[in-house]
């Protein structure tokens, strides 16, 4: 009897420990750290995009000549039509001795900086290709005047004949406001002021 007590003591003495084992909650490991998500990045600033800054930069400095002129012909006596030759040339030489006076300091590259340059170079180049680029190119070597300077404010020469643009070079290139005009020297460019007969600037060899 004695060791049917004993044994009866210690199985309940094990069935009540397992059971309050049992109604511990399991010890839980910490949760992980939620990975750390990369800060998104900023989107960068919109572009410039550097043809139409190029092609802006022309226009500006087309502008500031504008600005030049008006200035300097203010008083000065207009051209109008009228069959006075005389009258019409005194009237250009007196507007075009006023704008060089004005612009005295300028210099090459004022106007056809060496990015604005190579801008008008790729603008034309694709005109310049096939057969239609060799019909341009021997149009432009043709029709070349001669005797003109390389020289900015220079006088566009009395008497030099004014060159033929073909037009699918001139479509390609900014449009100008009067009077300013392109005229090509076989591989070269100048902008002349026609009404005044200056030469505004230049750029070398943009016909390749």
């Amino acid at each position: 009897m004695r060791v049917s007590r004993w044994l009866i003591a210690a199985l309940v003495s094990a069935s009540c420990g397992g059971s309050l084992d049992a109604q511990q909650p399991a010890t839980q490991k910490p949760a992980p750290a939620p990975a750390k998500t990369a800060a998104p990045e900023h989107p960068a600033g919109p572009r410039v995009n550097a043809d139409a800054a190029v092609l802006a930069d022309f226009k500006a400095r087309v502008d500031k000549y504008f600005a030049l002129r008006k200035d300097a012909i203010k008083g000065a006596p207009q051209l109008k039509e009228t069959n006075d030759a005389d009258e019409i040339k005194a009237a250009q030489e007196e507007m075009s001795a006023r704008i060089r006076a004005a612009n005295a300091s300028a210099k090459h590259g004022d106007v056809f900086t060496p990015a604005i340059t190579a801008k008008f170079r790729q603008l034309l180049s694709p005109e310049l290709k096939g057969d239609d680029g060799r019909d341009a190119k021997a149009i432009l070597k043709d029709d070349a005047p001669v005797n003109v300077p390389f020289k900015v404010n220079a006088k566009y020469p009395d008497g030099a004949t004014v060159p033929t643009v073909p037009a699918n070079l001139l479509l390609n290139l900014p449009t100008l406001p009067e009077p300013l005009q392109y005229r090509f020297i076989e591989k070269h460019l100048i902008l002349v002021d026609a009404d005044a007969d200056v030469i505004v600037d230049y750029a070398l060899n943009v016909i390749r």
